[in-house]
């Protein structure tokens, strides 16, 4: 699923120079310059996150914040122009993930982004009791299906295993040993080198660049986890 920012904020230099700036990361990105268009954009467009600032010129910010938040858990970064604002949305409790205050650096609201669309996309991850889905892949431990981008994967009983366990876990890192006794058990006799064998030969199957994984990561120095780019 492609994602796609919305920015709400009347001081339209400013909005479009931060539209410039995620669209130079690959997030498409539209702006509403006031309450009544970003009601339609929200309806019309669905997005990923939105940046609501508080003060627009025909309706209130925090309302629109706290109706989003009631029918939608997508992630929403509120700014302002003034310090005091930020301790009123807090004690209000609007559900809003990040509060910035103006002016900012375009670059560190992008940052923002990246990181709660991310931590967005992860905790989307379907756990069923037999199914795991996130963006691209898919696996179902009943019929001991794998499919990454559409594509079928076949995966040996101890390969599938591993993959599970740590799909099931997004963005927990796990050493060598505490997968080798998780998969295998702690009194079965082997090496374990052999977690290191199985996860290259997953990568070979699973990763388009085995060099440069997408989903299965080393940690150097500490162990693996399952995480998109």
């Amino acid at each position: 699923m492609k994602n796609l920012v919305l920015i709400v904020d009347d001081e339209k230099e400013l909005a479009l120079i931060l539209k410039d700036f995620l669209e130079k990361e690959g997030i498409e990105t539209i702006v509403a310059f006031n309450g009544a268009d970003s009601k339609k954009a929200l309806d019309t467009y669905k997005p990923s996150l939105v940046i609501l600032d508080i003060m627009l010129p025909d309706d209130d910010g925090m309302e629109i914040c706290r109706k989003i938040r009631s029918n939608s858990d997508m992630p929403i970064i509120m700014l302002s122009a003034k310090d005091s604002d930020i301790d009123q949305i807090l004690s209000l409790g609007l559900g809003a993930d990040e509060y910035l205050t103006k002016p900012y650096s375009p670059a560190v609201v992008v940052a923002h982004v990246k990181a709660l669309l991310r931590r967005y996309r992860l905790a989307k991850t379907v756990t069923m009791d037999h199914i795991i889905e996130l963006d691209g892949f898919m696996m179902d431990s009943k019929k001991h299906i794998v499919q990454v981008h559409g594509r079928s994967v076949d995966l040996v009983s101890k390969e599938f295993e591993i993959l599970w366990y740590l799909a099931s876990h997004p963005g927990e890192v796990y050493t060598k040993e505490v997968l080798y006794d998780a998969i295998w058990g702690e009194d079965e006799f082997g090496e374990i080198s052999t977690v290191t064998v199985h996860v290259r030969k997953i990568r070979e199957k699973i990763e388009s660049d085995p060099s440069k994984p997408e989903f299965l990561k080393t940690i150097w120095g500490v162990g693996y986890k399952f995480e998109l780019s």
